[in-house]
């Protein structure tokens, strides 16, 4: 396999300098760093979004590969170049091959999104699909890389690629020498890594934090294992950053430069999602808001006011059917929308009565089916004008008024599949619920309930898409509680999983 060392980056000054040096501008823009007026307003602090999703590709991913590109040797270039990605890093490959004029192969799984492959296409590379997986993808890559004699660009953990996404960091303080804190993303940890190190080089007063998924957080593994660590399984929402391992170069260089890390859920990026769209106009994919979200949960729990403060937002390559998604998901991740399970008497005017205890709060959804008894069970959401600390006087004065109410606000399930699904309840007491994560592409819900097998008697299956490249299914199985044969068959099947059956919403409104 032909991957020639670019460089022997050892220390913080010589990264600096490849920084410096980094030919970005060949292939890419100055982004602008824009003002945030209404979320400034919000957080009391001055804050700018740093625009990567106006480059070509709209990812910053074009800066990394094309200063690893660009530093090929001819026969290097003459041999071509390989590389596997799912996002934005292929398209930064493709289109830096069609600049430089060199052959390029990318391999992606057969689940990425219609838009991202033909993408690709457009900037002239092969696109080879294999796999539900990035893992089976890269390995695909690798092993075209020793057959044709390609050279492997790897998507973060280069000391060249962590210098083209570097020069993010030096735009930034080139726009605002006054800034006080920058947060960035963290995936694979090239783009925080390259910050970092040209403002802690530059500007070290300048604070430097990096934000990562709460179920994508591999740098924080890291960081308390002393080493990289491979994750059991990560959440594919923000894709742009759903990795399981960090890189070696990126996590020496993000645990001495980085001043801090935070994670976020993927309620709170949808909610960074909606402000930038608000105040910039700019549709963020999820992994794009990871640094915003970051950057509105720890000004507040640090009570951080009066300051300026940048975020990255680092791609925009989302497909229209997450929209939704992120839509539905947004209000409850700003805390300006509550749910709950709450039991009511099944007669005429029960329903008045119970908004009469809202005390004038707009009601966003209520769902509820008469089961033939006196009490009935609805699942209502409320809309919040004062935050969390909202929701939890609502479910005071619930409890108050003498109503039985659970808060469904934080319960995964229920946002996911149970608020879809009320009307039913099950059939017996002897059921146990698994929420699976399956690959989408055509035939895919097929293919699961194949490999999921008829040994077991379903009672209950709810699947619905978001447009993302992964589907989520509730389902639930009668008989199987203490059944070693079941749980060896769900571990067996490859799909990420987990026992839902404690959830607080599935309790009370479908199971016995």
């Amino acid at each position: 396999m032909s991957t020639p060392e670019p460089s022997g980056l050892t220390n913080g000054s010589e990264h600096l300098r490849a920084v410096l040096r980094a030919p970005v501008y060949e292939a890419a823009i100055v982004s602008p760093l824009e003002p945030m007026e209404s979320l400034s307003a919000r957080l009391g602090n001055v804050v700018s979004v740093k625009r990567e999703d106006r480059q070509p590709i709209h990812s910053f991913k074009i800066r990394g590969a094309y200063t690893r590109m660009r530093a090929l040797d001819e026969h290097a270039r003459a041999r071509g170049v390989v590389t596997a990605s799912a996002g934005n890093h292929a398209q930064g490959v493709a289109l830096s091959a069609s600049i430089l004029g060199v052959d390029a192969v990318v391999v992606m799984p057969v689940t990425t999104a219609p838009i991202k492959v033909d993408a690709v296409r457009a900037h002239g590379a092969e696109v080879v699909l294999i796999g539900d997986t990035f893992d089976t993808a890269k390995a695909e890559a690798l092993r075209l890389a020793d057959e044709r004699g390609l050279t492997y660009i790897a998507p973060f953990d280069d000391p060249l690629v962590v210098a083209g996404q570097g020069t993010i960091g030096l735009e930034l303080i080139q726009q605002d020498a006054h800034l006080d804190r920058v947060f960035v993303p963290v995936g694979g940890g090239g783009l925080a890594a390259g910050v970092a190190v040209l403002i802690k080089n530059l500007m070290p007063a300048i604070k430097v934090i990096g934000v990562e998924p709460a179920d994508a957080a591999c740098l924080s593994a890291a960081l308390d294992d002393g080493a990289p660590v491979e994750l059991p399984e990560v959440s594919r929402f923000a894709e742009g950053v759903a990795v399981k391992r960090i890189g070696d170069l990126t996590f020496d260089l993000c645990r001495r430069y980085l001043d801090d890390v935070v994670t976020v859920d993927s309620d709170e990026i949808c909610a960074a999602v909606k402000d930038i769209f608000e105040d910039v106009r700019a549709v963020a994919e999820p992994a794009g808001a990871v640094a915003l979200a970051g950057l509105k949960k720890y000004t507040e729990a640090h009570g951080i006011r009066g300051e300026r403060l940048a975020h990255v937002l680092s791609g925009a390559n989302v497909p229209f059917d997450t929209l939704r998604y992120i839509s539905e998901r947004a209000e409850i991740g700003e805390h300006r929308e509550a749910l709950f399970g709450v039991t009511i008497p099944d007669r005429a005017g029960a329903f008045l009565e119970f908004c009469d205890v809202l005390a004038g709060r707009a009601v966003t959804e209520f769902n509820y089916r008469s089961d033939g008894t006196d009490r009935a069970r609805i699942f209502v959401g409320v809309r919040l004008s004062g935050g969390a600390a909202e929701g939890r006087e609502i479910h005071g004065n619930l409890a108050a008024a003498g109503y039985e109410a659970v808060d469904l606000s934080d319960d995964d399930t229920a946002k996911t599949h149970v608020r879809y699904m009320i009307g039913g309840r099950s059939p017996g007491g002897d059921e146990e619920v698994y929420s699976f994560e399956f690959p989408e592409h055509p035939g895919a819900l097929a293919r699961f309930l194949g490999e999921l097998g008829t040994q077991w008697n379903i009672t209950m299956f709810h699947y619905r898409s978001h447009g993302t490249d992964y589907g989520r299914v509730l389902c639930a199985f009668e008989g199987v509680r203490d059944d070693p044969e079941f749980a060896a068959h769900v571990a067996n099947l490859g799909y990420p999983c987990q026992d839902v059956s404690t959830s607080p919403a599935l309790s009370y409104f479908l199971l016995r």
